[in-house]
């Protein structure tokens, strides 16, 4: 189940890491085609305090992914709404407030990122920024919404909001360079509609009675918003690091060749940026998995994980290093038409770019597996290492010798120092070499369940559902529980299998059931989880009459019963008093 997880979340948080980087990428290209390439030297020394913008978002949507995801896994809906309606408030509250700031604050902030005190490149830095700015409640929308369409299985309507705000974001620039004149302020301003209208295509569900998320004022609370901003400090860490770099590089490029090469650096990154939505995305995945799966305990869960995640990094970072590498002056041909020094720049920038990716795609699944299973201070330090400390140090050692070309080694000796600096303190915990992948979970000893404590059956078809059954109840018996109770749980899995695979399961066999019976300290714990349509077999389950009789004993037993709908999966939890005989 955990494969077919992350094949059917990765296209989806692959995509929606184009979120930010789309509507930049193609602000690069309009400004590059329209207006030149001092224009795009100050949409690149513009990019620091637009990647704040990211930053914040990025922040509070990776707390969400933590906090949603650990409410998730406890099966809390509440929480889950609290969360969600938290979010929308902070997110509104921090974006407006930013927005304010930047426009009162443009001309200092203009002059601070070294566009001088006036002239062509102040101006065309300024307007741009204020024009990107009204969007900001858009943009940090769009990212903040993006796990709760994905928790919800949206995948169709994500995909729906990505496009609409490409097709509006090309058609405000298009007005805006060839009917209205509207320079950097209009390609600023049409990237903040186009983020706008990704949010009114995501609003249709957030909207809609089928949501199963629910917003409400009072479910705000201090606790929670404290809980979201923790959870996404490692990922502030990162895009603040981020936007440090940028800001290092385009002064170190300013003084080596000038506005040419800032030029160059702000195509190179809208590019590898576009590239780099597989890290993105493989490592959304790993975070929202590991967060769900550390707190169900299910080590044999993330073993799992990790031993899949790798392998689809250095897939993805492969395939998509060879793309960037091999098509190269074609991209950049998109931006820089005309053959000279800032495309021949560019092309090679590129193509070093390229070489980081597969690092980078697994440097991502072990910043955000960390952040899952909270060990935070861990992701700040890789987010620090990755994000500014390692790549700055590379580009400024390397450009002594190599200058520009030196610069460009700034990705990929970045990555690549970083993937080897956690494997050394892996190694250093382990006090070996590791060369198997669930080391690096580091996990505690006593993390999980026992494996003679934990009873998991997938199910695929009907017959299997008496197997299951029978199984569990000797489970029960040789862990000591009555005959009667143990008898009882039999009954209430046969039922809510066996409903399951009748009801829910499609006829091309693809569906499947996992069971599993978790008997820990004084609690017993059974979890249903299936890929069908959403059904609460809880709420329908027949009173007054002799069907579900099973279900019914068992839940006269239970302390707890909690059902969730997410990532296109229904999850029941039970959670039984222990009755040893």
């Amino acid at each position: 189940m955990i494969r077919k997880l992350i094949k059917q979340m990765l296209a989806a948080q692959s995509l929606s890491a184009l979120t930010v980087s789309l509507c930049l990428l193609i602000d690069n290209i309009m400004i590059c085609r329209f207006l030149g390439v001092q224009a795009v030297a100050a949409y690149g020394l513009a990019n620091p305090v637009l990647l704040v913008i990211g930053a914040i978002g990025s922040m509070l949507a990776a707390g969400v992914q933590v906090a949603c995801s650990k409410s998730l896994g406890s099966g809390d809906r509440a929480e889950t709404n609290r969360g969600y309606s938290s979010a929308i408030g902070l997110m509104l509250g921090i974006s407006v407030l930013f927005m304010v700031s930047v426009l009162l604050l443009r001309d200092p902030l203009t002059v601070f990122m070294g566009a001088g005190k006036e002239g062509p490149l102040f101006e065309q830095t300024r307007d741009y920024l204020t024009g990107f700015i009204l969007g900001a409640p858009g943009s940090m929308g769009a990212l903040v919404l993006v796990p709760f369409l994905q928790m919800a299985g949206q995948s169709n309507l994500l995909i729906a909001a990505v496009l609409g705000m490409t097709v509006a974001d090309v058609g405000f620039d298009l007005l805006s360079a060839l009917v209205f004149h509207g320079g950097m302020f209009g390609m600023g301003l049409a990237s903040s509609l186009s983020y706008y209208a990704a949010m009114v295509i995501a609003m249709v569900y957030f909207l809609s009675r089928k949501c199963v998320f629910k917003f409400s004022f009072r479910s705000i609370t201090w606790k929670k918003i404290r809980e979201l901003a923790v959870g996404g400090v490692p990922a502030l860490f990162g895009m603040a690091s981020s936007v440090v770099l940028v800001f290092l590089l385009n002064k170190i490029l300013m003084d080596l060749d000038g506005h040419e090469a800032v030029a160059a650096y702000s195509v190179l990154l809208s590019i590898g940026n576009a590239g780099n939505c597989v890290s993105t995305g493989i490592g959304g995945v790993s975070l929202t998995l590991s967060g769900i799966l550390y707190h169900e305990e299910d080590a044999s869960g993330l073993k799992e994980l990790l031993r899949l995640l790798p392998r689809y990094a250095v897939l993805l970072g492969t395939a998509m290093g060879v793309v960037l590498f091999a098509f190269a002056p074609v991209f950049v041909g998109i931006f820089i038409a005309e053959p000279g020094k800032a495309q021949t720049m560019t092309i090679e920038g590129v193509r070093l770019f390229a070489l980081g990716l597969i690092p980078c795609c697994l440097n991502n699944i072990f910043k955000s597996l960390y952040q899952g299973t909270e060990r935070v201070r861990l992701t700040e330090i890789i987010s620090v290492l990755e994000g500014a400390l390692l790549p700055a140090l590379a580009a400024f050692l390397f450009s002594r010798f190599l200058g520009v070309t030196g610069v460009w080694l700034f990705f990929a000796a970045g990555e690549l120092l970083t993937l080897c600096c956690v494997a050394g303190y892996v190694w250093k915990k382990n006090g070996r070499p590791v060369l198997a992948s669930a080391p690096f979970l580091l996990l505690k000893d006593s993390f999980g369940v026992k494996p003679e404590d934990l009873l998991e059956k997938d199910i695929h078809a009907l017959d299997e559902v008496t197997q299951a059954a029978r199984a569990a109840e000797q489970f029960c018996l040789d862990h000591g529980q009555s005959p009667k109770t143990a008898n009882h749980m039999a009954l209430c899995i046969e039922e809510l299998a066996g409903n399951t695979v009748i009801h829910g399961f499609e006829k091309d066999g693809k569906n499947h059931l996992l069971l599993r019976v978790q008997c820990k300290q004084d609690q017993w714990v059974l979890r249903f989880r299936d890929d069908c349509r959403a059904f609460d077999p809880v709420s329908y389950v027949p009173q007054g009459t002799e069907d579900a009789l099973g279900i019914r004993l068992v839940m006269a037993m239970a302390q707890d019963i909690r059902y969730t709908y997410s990532m296109n999966l229904n999850n029941l939890v039970i959670k039984l008093q222990d009755q040893r005989g």
